[in-house]
């Protein structure tokens, strides 16, 4: 089994760090907010005072932070923490972060000795959660296959996706397309509940019909048509509405560098900064169920 430093504890780092320990693995972790450490310590990882002491003697450095901004910080800066690292270690970032950090940061880590990998999830807390996240990793191929064992024990779909930085595209890609599926599902369903139908009677009807797709089937935004999704608790917890404001962010960008034709995406972002800018921002981002239910 390994030794891992885990940094940022959050609704997704905290189960991803839990269930390293589960797997068997000796995890150090920080962040932070004190609250999230006792969570995970709780659960038998050890606290370390700070970033610097959380990644030092361990085989692997884990990171999943808010913005790429963050990772730099954290990797790069000269307060960062890539000094204390060991030559050999390897970092995996599951951040959500352009392209372009983590390249950034990959070439800094390599230029120390230290491998990388990009590795962003798709899976959400429940994944997190429940062990089955799916990683989408950037990097070489011997790095992936030195991550791929450690992922394992947070995930149960592992995929390379290219070198440094691909995991990162792959990611936006399908979290663009995501947001275009949930703001589709929301309005279909909206237009029906007007027109008098039932919303689950609806939802049964589309999942056997040619309009079936993820959100529809396990993620529902429609409040009591699903258990234990975030529309029948008051939309909270899940994937904030922030964060996919930022991720269609990072699309755009990724599209705007490749001359890529994404309307879609762009009217995506769009409805996300308008739920984020009525103070939605912390509710889940299937509650861009609630935006449809106006009435203009």
């Amino acid at each position: 089994m390994a030794t891992i430093g885990f940094i940022g504890l959050g609704n997704m780092g905290g189960p991803m760090a839990v269930n390293l320990v589960k797997a068997g693995h000796s995890v150090k972790v920080f962040d932070l907010v004190a609250d999230n450490v006792a969570k995970v310590v709780a659960e038998g990882a050890s606290a370390a005072a700070t970033a610097a002491d959380v990644v030092t003697d361990v085989e692997f450095v884990i990171s999943m932070l808010p913005a790429g901004k963050h990772v730099k910080s954290l990797f790069i800066s000269q307060e960062g923490v890539a000094k204390h690292i060991a030559k050999g270690a390897m970092v995996i970032d599951s951040s959500t972060i352009d392209a372009a950090s983590a390249k950034e940061v990959g070439e800094h880590l390599s230029s120390m000795d230290i491998k990388f990998v990009d590795a962003p999830v798709s899976g959400g807390v429940a994944g997190a959660q429940g062990g089955t996240l799916t990683f989408i990793v950037g990097g070489s191929e011997a790095c992936f296959a030195a991550a791929k064992p450690i992922l394992e024990g947070m995930g149960k779909n592992i995929f390379h996706a290219g070198d440094i930085g691909a995991g990162q595209v792959a990611k936006i890609c399908n979290n663009m397309l995501l947001a275009i599926l949930m703001t589709g599902t929301s309005e279909a369903l909206q237009m029906g509940i007007k027109h008098g139908l039932d919303p689950k009677v609806l939802s049964d009807i589309m999942l056997q019909s040619s309009g079936r797709n993820w959100t529809l089937e396990l993620y529902n935004p429609c409040p009591d048509v699903l258990p234990n999704v975030p529309s029948s608790k008051n939309y909270e917890g899940g994937f904030m509405v922030d964060l996919m404001k930022k991720d269609l962010g990072l699309a755009m960008e990724a599209a705007n560098q490749s001359q890529s034709m994404t309307p879609m995406g762009a009217l995506a972002q769009n409805l996300y900064q308008i739920l984020s800018a009525q103070g939605q921002g912390n509710k889940d981002f299937s509650s861009i169920f609630q935006l449809f239910e106006q009435n203009k």
